[in-house]
Protein backbone atom coordinates (compact mmCIF):
# COMPACT_ATOMS: atom_id res chain seq x y z
CA UNK A 1 0.00 0.00 0.00
CA UNK A 2 1.50 3.22 -0.80
CA UNK A 3 1.75 6.53 1.03
CA UNK A 4 -1.08 7.95 -1.26
CA UNK A 5 -3.51 5.28 -0.51
CA UNK A 6 -2.60 5.85 3.11
CA UNK A 7 -2.90 9.39 3.47
CA UNK A 8 -5.11 10.32 0.31
CA UNK A 9 -2.13 12.61 -1.37
CA UNK A 10 1.27 12.30 -2.68
CA UNK A 11 3.52 13.51 -0.24
CA UNK A 12 5.34 15.70 -3.27
CA UNK A 13 1.83 17.15 -3.33
CA UNK A 14 1.35 17.92 -0.06
CA UNK A 15 4.64 19.84 0.54
CA UNK A 16 3.68 21.46 -3.27
CA UNK A 17 0.60 22.58 -1.60
CA UNK A 18 2.77 24.46 1.22
CA UNK A 19 2.18 21.72 3.97
CA UNK A 20 4.71 22.15 6.49
CA UNK A 21 6.40 19.22 7.97
CA UNK A 22 4.35 19.49 11.11
CA UNK A 23 1.36 18.83 8.98
CA UNK A 24 2.39 16.12 6.91
CA UNK A 25 3.83 14.25 10.52
CA UNK A 26 0.18 15.03 11.17
CA UNK A 27 -0.78 12.82 8.42
CA UNK A 28 1.27 10.31 8.78
CA UNK A 29 0.48 9.90 12.41
CA UNK A 30 -3.04 9.57 11.49
CA UNK A 31 -2.88 7.54 8.84
CA UNK A 32 -0.72 4.72 11.17
CA UNK A 33 -2.99 5.30 14.33
CA UNK A 34 -5.96 4.41 12.23
CA UNK A 35 -4.72 1.03 11.39
CA UNK A 36 -3.52 0.74 14.89
CA UNK A 37 -6.91 1.11 16.10
CA UNK A 38 -8.12 -2.06 13.77
CA UNK A 39 -5.37 -4.44 14.89
CA UNK A 40 -6.66 -6.32 17.81
CA UNK A 41 -4.61 -9.89 17.60
CA UNK A 42 -1.48 -10.71 17.67
CA UNK A 43 -1.57 -11.65 14.06
CA UNK A 44 -3.09 -8.23 13.51
CA UNK A 45 -0.35 -6.78 15.25
CA UNK A 46 2.66 -8.14 13.75
CA UNK A 47 1.34 -7.05 9.80
CA UNK A 48 0.84 -3.62 11.36
CA UNK A 49 4.93 -3.47 12.43
CA UNK A 50 5.94 -5.33 8.73
CA UNK A 51 3.69 -2.77 7.07
CA UNK A 52 4.85 0.50 8.66
CA UNK A 53 8.41 -0.35 10.07
CA UNK A 54 10.13 -2.73 7.63
CA UNK A 55 13.22 -1.37 6.32
CA UNK A 56 12.76 -2.56 2.93
CA UNK A 57 9.04 -2.26 2.23
CA UNK A 58 8.25 -0.26 5.23
CA UNK A 59 5.15 2.81 4.76
CA UNK A 60 7.96 5.10 7.03
CA UNK A 61 10.84 4.33 4.80
CA UNK A 62 9.24 4.91 2.16
CA UNK A 63 7.60 7.99 3.11
CA UNK A 64 10.65 9.28 4.89
CA UNK A 65 12.77 8.77 1.72
CA UNK A 66 9.86 10.88 -0.54
CA UNK A 67 9.98 13.28 1.84
CA UNK A 68 13.28 14.48 1.92
CA UNK A 69 13.83 14.00 -1.65
CA UNK A 70 10.79 16.93 -2.29
CA UNK A 71 11.51 19.06 0.71
CA UNK A 72 13.25 22.20 0.15
CA UNK A 73 16.79 22.61 1.49
CA UNK A 74 15.88 24.41 4.36
CA UNK A 75 13.35 22.02 5.74
CA UNK A 76 15.70 18.63 5.50
CA UNK A 77 17.12 19.38 9.32
CA UNK A 78 13.38 19.71 10.47
CA UNK A 79 11.85 16.69 8.23
CA UNK A 80 14.79 14.33 9.76
CA UNK A 81 14.20 15.42 12.92
CA UNK A 82 10.45 14.86 12.75
CA UNK A 83 10.96 11.44 10.86
CA UNK A 84 13.34 9.97 14.08
CA UNK A 85 10.42 11.46 16.53
CA UNK A 86 7.90 9.68 14.24
CA UNK A 87 9.68 6.06 14.46
CA UNK A 88 10.34 6.18 17.31
CA UNK A 89 6.74 6.97 18.57
CA UNK A 90 5.47 4.39 16.02
CA UNK A 91 8.03 1.70 17.68
CA UNK A 92 6.96 2.41 20.63
CA UNK A 93 3.07 1.97 19.53
CA UNK A 94 3.56 -1.28 18.21
CA UNK A 95 5.29 -2.43 21.41
CA UNK A 96 2.01 -1.56 23.18
CA UNK A 97 -0.45 -3.02 20.67
CA UNK A 98 1.70 -5.94 21.22
CA UNK A 99 1.29 -6.20 25.05
CA UNK A 100 -2.68 -5.05 24.80
CA UNK A 101 -3.38 -7.91 22.36
CA UNK A 102 -1.70 -11.00 24.30
CA UNK A 103 -3.46 -9.83 27.38
CA UNK A 104 -5.77 -12.08 28.75
CA UNK A 105 -9.77 -11.28 27.80
CA UNK A 106 -11.59 -10.67 30.71
CA UNK A 107 -14.65 -13.05 31.56
CA UNK A 108 -17.80 -12.24 32.99
CA UNK A 109 -16.87 -15.40 35.67
CA UNK A 110 -13.90 -13.41 36.66
CA UNK A 111 -11.59 -16.24 35.36
CA UNK A 112 -8.19 -15.59 35.19
CA UNK A 113 -6.93 -17.99 32.29
CA UNK A 114 -3.19 -17.24 33.21
CA UNK A 115 -3.45 -18.83 36.24
CA UNK A 116 -2.35 -22.64 36.36
CA UNK A 117 -5.53 -24.88 36.39
CA UNK A 118 -7.06 -27.36 39.32
CA UNK A 119 -4.58 -30.84 39.18
CA UNK A 120 -6.44 -33.73 36.90
CA UNK A 121 -6.35 -37.04 39.21
CA UNK A 122 -5.03 -39.49 36.43
CA UNK A 123 -7.43 -42.30 35.90
CA UNK A 124 -6.70 -46.05 37.06
CA UNK A 125 -7.69 -49.30 35.22
CA UNK A 126 -10.60 -51.21 37.40
CA UNK A 127 -9.44 -54.21 39.09
CA UNK A 128 -12.42 -55.98 37.74
CA UNK A 129 -10.96 -54.53 34.00
CA UNK A 130 -7.45 -55.62 34.68
CA UNK A 131 -8.62 -59.00 35.60
CA UNK A 132 -10.81 -59.21 33.01
CA UNK A 133 -7.61 -58.34 30.51
CA UNK A 134 -5.44 -60.91 32.01
CA UNK A 135 -7.95 -63.59 31.52
CA UNK A 136 -8.43 -62.76 27.85
CA UNK A 137 -4.69 -62.85 27.18
CA UNK A 138 -4.63 -66.46 28.23
CA UNK A 139 -7.66 -68.00 26.33
CA UNK A 140 -6.97 -65.86 23.03
CA UNK A 141 -4.04 -67.52 22.10
CA UNK A 142 -6.06 -70.78 22.50
CA UNK A 143 -8.43 -69.92 19.25
CA UNK A 144 -10.96 -68.26 21.75
CA UNK A 145 -13.18 -65.54 20.18
CA UNK A 146 -14.45 -62.87 22.70
CA UNK A 147 -18.62 -61.90 23.50
CA UNK A 148 -20.79 -60.06 24.92
CA UNK A 149 -24.21 -60.51 25.22
CA UNK A 150 -27.99 -58.51 26.19
CA UNK A 151 -28.21 -57.76 30.36
CA UNK A 152 -31.88 -57.45 29.55
CA UNK A 153 -32.80 -61.79 29.05
CA UNK A 154 -35.81 -63.47 28.14
CA UNK A 155 -36.99 -66.37 30.38
CA UNK A 156 -36.08 -68.81 27.23
CA UNK A 157 -32.16 -67.55 27.33
CA UNK A 158 -32.21 -67.55 30.92
CA UNK A 159 -33.41 -70.62 31.83
CA UNK A 160 -35.44 -72.95 29.82
CA UNK A 161 -32.83 -73.36 27.09
CA UNK A 162 -29.90 -74.06 29.85
CA UNK A 163 -32.53 -76.80 31.38
CA UNK A 164 -33.46 -75.64 34.11
CA UNK A 165 -36.43 -76.96 35.87
CA UNK A 166 -39.54 -74.82 36.85
CA UNK A 167 -39.10 -75.29 40.18
CA UNK A 168 -35.71 -74.36 40.26
CA UNK A 169 -34.38 -72.01 43.15
CA UNK A 170 -32.52 -69.75 40.69
CA UNK A 171 -35.72 -69.16 39.04
CA UNK A 172 -37.79 -67.66 41.95
CA UNK A 173 -38.43 -63.93 42.40
CA UNK A 174 -35.95 -64.41 45.42
CA UNK A 175 -33.11 -64.86 43.34
CA UNK A 176 -34.07 -63.08 39.78
CA UNK A 177 -34.97 -59.51 38.90
CA UNK A 178 -37.91 -60.22 36.63
CA UNK A 179 -38.88 -56.65 34.69
CA UNK A 180 -42.09 -57.91 33.42
CA UNK A 181 -43.66 -61.17 32.74
CA UNK A 182 -41.07 -63.59 30.79
CA UNK A 183 -38.66 -60.43 31.16
CA UNK A 184 -35.57 -60.08 33.07
CA UNK A 185 -32.09 -59.44 33.98
CA UNK A 186 -29.82 -61.96 32.92
CA UNK A 187 -28.89 -64.08 36.59
CA UNK A 188 -25.57 -65.55 34.34
CA UNK A 189 -23.94 -65.53 31.11
CA UNK A 190 -25.00 -68.19 30.09
CA UNK A 191 -28.01 -67.27 27.54
CA UNK A 192 -25.01 -66.12 25.25
CA UNK A 193 -24.21 -70.06 24.74
CA UNK A 194 -27.72 -70.60 23.37
CA UNK A 195 -27.16 -67.21 21.14
CA UNK A 196 -23.88 -68.23 19.67
CA UNK A 197 -24.87 -71.81 19.16
CA UNK A 198 -27.93 -71.10 17.43
CA UNK A 199 -25.94 -68.13 14.87
CA UNK A 200 -22.96 -70.76 14.52
CA UNK A 201 -21.54 -73.83 13.56
CA UNK A 202 -19.13 -75.69 15.48
CA UNK A 203 -16.45 -75.96 15.83
CA UNK A 204 -16.95 -72.97 18.16
CA UNK A 205 -14.58 -71.46 20.90
CA UNK A 206 -15.61 -68.35 23.09
CA UNK A 207 -15.16 -66.40 25.92
CA UNK A 208 -18.42 -64.35 27.14
CA UNK A 209 -17.91 -61.72 29.49
CA UNK A 210 -20.67 -58.75 31.09
CA UNK A 211 -22.53 -58.17 34.03
CA UNK A 212 -25.58 -60.14 36.06
CA UNK A 213 -28.02 -59.51 38.32
CA UNK A 214 -28.87 -61.35 41.55
CA UNK A 215 -31.81 -60.35 44.17
CA UNK A 216 -28.78 -60.30 47.15
CA UNK A 217 -28.23 -58.45 49.88
CA UNK A 218 -25.07 -56.24 49.87
CA UNK A 219 -22.21 -57.49 51.99
CA UNK A 220 -18.21 -58.18 51.75
CA UNK A 221 -18.71 -60.64 49.40
CA UNK A 222 -21.91 -60.22 47.64
CA UNK A 223 -23.36 -57.88 45.33
CA UNK A 224 -26.89 -57.40 43.17
CA UNK A 225 -24.91 -56.73 40.37
CA UNK A 226 -21.21 -58.51 39.68
CA UNK A 227 -18.99 -59.20 36.81
CA UNK A 228 -19.33 -62.67 35.40
CA UNK A 229 -17.02 -64.51 32.66
CA UNK A 230 -17.37 -68.05 30.92
CA UNK A 231 -15.87 -69.80 28.62
CA UNK A 232 -17.43 -72.75 26.35
CA UNK A 233 -16.25 -75.49 23.22
CA UNK A 234 -18.27 -77.40 21.23
CA UNK A 235 -16.97 -79.69 18.81
CA UNK A 236 -16.27 -83.00 17.59
CA UNK A 237 -14.79 -85.83 20.21
CA UNK A 238 -14.38 -83.45 23.23
CA UNK A 239 -14.17 -84.91 26.35
CA UNK A 240 -14.31 -83.74 30.05
CA UNK A 241 -9.97 -84.45 29.80
CA UNK A 242 -10.06 -81.37 27.37
CA UNK A 243 -11.82 -79.08 30.00
CA UNK A 244 -9.71 -80.62 33.03
CA UNK A 245 -6.58 -79.25 30.72
CA UNK A 246 -8.11 -76.25 29.95
CA UNK A 247 -9.10 -75.57 33.36
CA UNK A 248 -5.71 -76.34 34.63
CA UNK A 249 -3.80 -74.17 31.87
CA UNK A 250 -5.43 -71.09 32.73
CA UNK A 251 -5.21 -71.75 36.36
CA UNK A 252 -1.64 -71.75 36.35
CA UNK A 253 -1.30 -68.89 34.35
CA UNK A 254 -3.95 -66.72 36.23
CA UNK A 255 -2.56 -67.41 39.94
CA UNK A 256 0.94 -68.39 38.81
CA UNK A 257 3.09 -71.78 37.78
CA UNK A 258 3.00 -73.24 41.08
CA UNK A 259 -0.83 -73.45 41.41
CA UNK A 260 -2.57 -76.98 41.59
CA UNK A 261 -6.37 -77.49 40.91
CA UNK A 262 -8.72 -80.07 41.86
CA UNK A 263 -11.85 -81.09 40.56
CA UNK A 264 -15.14 -82.19 43.13
CA UNK A 265 -18.07 -83.43 41.68
CA UNK A 266 -21.23 -80.91 41.36
CA UNK A 267 -24.35 -80.54 39.63
CA UNK A 268 -25.52 -77.76 37.54
CA UNK A 269 -28.63 -77.70 35.25
CA UNK A 270 -27.06 -76.82 31.98
CA UNK A 271 -24.13 -79.94 32.36
CA UNK A 272 -23.35 -83.11 32.99
CA UNK A 273 -20.94 -84.34 34.55
CA UNK A 274 -20.40 -81.08 36.74
CA UNK A 275 -17.55 -80.04 38.62
CA UNK A 276 -16.60 -77.51 41.22
CA UNK A 277 -12.91 -76.39 40.67
CA UNK A 278 -10.63 -75.62 44.06
CA UNK A 279 -7.68 -73.95 43.34
CA UNK A 280 -4.52 -73.94 46.16
CA UNK A 281 -4.63 -71.09 48.49
CA UNK A 282 -3.33 -67.96 46.52
CA UNK A 283 -2.41 -66.51 49.98
CA UNK A 284 -0.91 -69.21 51.84
CA UNK A 285 0.62 -71.15 49.02
CA UNK A 286 -1.58 -74.14 50.15
CA UNK A 287 -0.25 -74.74 53.55
CA UNK A 288 -3.67 -73.38 55.13
CA UNK A 289 -5.14 -70.04 56.65
CA UNK A 290 -7.93 -68.57 58.09
CA UNK A 291 -8.60 -67.97 54.65
CA UNK A 292 -9.19 -70.76 52.94
CA UNK A 293 -10.24 -72.28 56.56
CA UNK A 294 -6.98 -74.68 56.90
CA UNK A 295 -7.60 -76.48 53.65
CA UNK A 296 -4.90 -75.11 51.58
CA UNK A 297 -7.65 -74.61 49.14
CA UNK A 298 -10.22 -72.39 47.83
CA UNK A 299 -13.48 -73.18 45.52
CA UNK A 300 -13.22 -70.85 42.27
CA UNK A 301 -15.21 -72.05 39.54
CA UNK A 302 -17.97 -74.42 38.41
CA UNK A 303 -17.86 -76.20 35.04
CA UNK A 304 -18.66 -79.73 33.26
CA UNK A 305 -19.76 -80.83 29.64
CA UNK A 306 -22.55 -79.15 28.28
CA UNK A 307 -25.83 -81.36 28.63
CA UNK A 308 -26.79 -83.00 25.47
CA UNK A 309 -30.90 -81.22 26.17
CA UNK A 310 -28.80 -77.70 25.98
CA UNK A 311 -27.02 -78.39 22.88
CA UNK A 312 -30.37 -79.67 21.23
CA UNK A 313 -32.36 -77.09 22.16
CA UNK A 314 -29.14 -74.77 20.34
CA UNK A 315 -30.59 -76.92 17.44
CA UNK A 316 -27.05 -79.21 17.62
CA UNK A 317 -27.03 -82.73 17.19
CA UNK A 318 -25.98 -84.31 20.86
CA UNK A 319 -24.65 -87.38 19.05
CA UNK A 320 -22.59 -85.54 16.98
CA UNK A 321 -21.20 -82.80 18.82
CA UNK A 322 -20.11 -82.36 22.57
CA UNK A 323 -18.76 -78.98 24.63
CA UNK A 324 -17.88 -78.25 27.65
CA UNK A 325 -18.30 -74.50 29.36
CA UNK A 326 -16.88 -73.21 32.47
CA UNK A 327 -17.76 -69.76 34.29
CA UNK A 328 -16.87 -67.74 37.55
CA UNK A 329 -17.56 -63.97 38.78
CA UNK A 330 -14.76 -61.78 37.83
CA UNK A 331 -15.12 -59.67 40.62
CA UNK A 332 -13.96 -62.74 42.91
CA UNK A 333 -11.28 -63.48 40.57
CA UNK A 334 -10.24 -59.55 41.07
CA UNK A 335 -10.60 -60.02 44.28
CA UNK A 336 -8.06 -63.36 45.27
CA UNK A 337 -5.84 -61.53 42.31
CA UNK A 338 -5.19 -58.54 44.20
CA UNK A 339 -5.91 -59.17 48.01
CA UNK A 340 -8.94 -57.08 48.50
CA UNK A 341 -11.25 -58.45 51.31
CA UNK A 342 -14.76 -56.35 50.24
CA UNK A 343 -16.32 -56.86 46.80
CA UNK A 344 -18.39 -53.02 47.63
CA UNK A 345 -15.09 -51.72 47.47
CA UNK A 346 -14.61 -52.05 43.76
CA UNK A 347 -18.24 -50.07 43.39
CA UNK A 348 -17.87 -47.29 45.70
CA UNK A 349 -15.65 -45.32 43.10
CA UNK A 350 -13.36 -44.18 46.23
CA UNK A 351 -10.19 -42.71 43.93
CA UNK A 352 -7.29 -43.27 46.93
CA UNK A 353 -8.75 -47.68 46.46
CA UNK A 354 -8.45 -47.57 42.29
CA UNK A 355 -5.48 -45.60 42.43
CA UNK A 356 -3.71 -48.86 43.79
CA UNK A 357 -4.44 -50.50 40.38
CA UNK A 358 -2.53 -47.88 38.06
Amino acid sequence: MSIKEKTGRPIGDLLAEGESPDELYAALRAAFEADRNAASTDRHVRSLRDRWLGRRNGLLSAANEHWLKAAPRELKPTIGRLQNILRGQLQAAVKEAARAASKPVATDTGLDVTLPGQERVLGAVHPVRLALEEVLDIFRPLGYSVTEGPEIESFFYNFEALNFPANHPAVDEMDTLFLEDRVLLRTHTSPCQIRIMEAETPPLRSVVHGKVYRNDTPDATHSPMFHQLEMFAVDTNITFGDLKGTLEHFARRFFGPATKARFRPSYFPFTEPSAEVDITCPFCSGNGCRICKRTGFIEVLGCGMIDPSVLRNAGLDPYRYQGFAAGFGLDRFAMLKYGIDDILMMYQGDVRFLRQFR
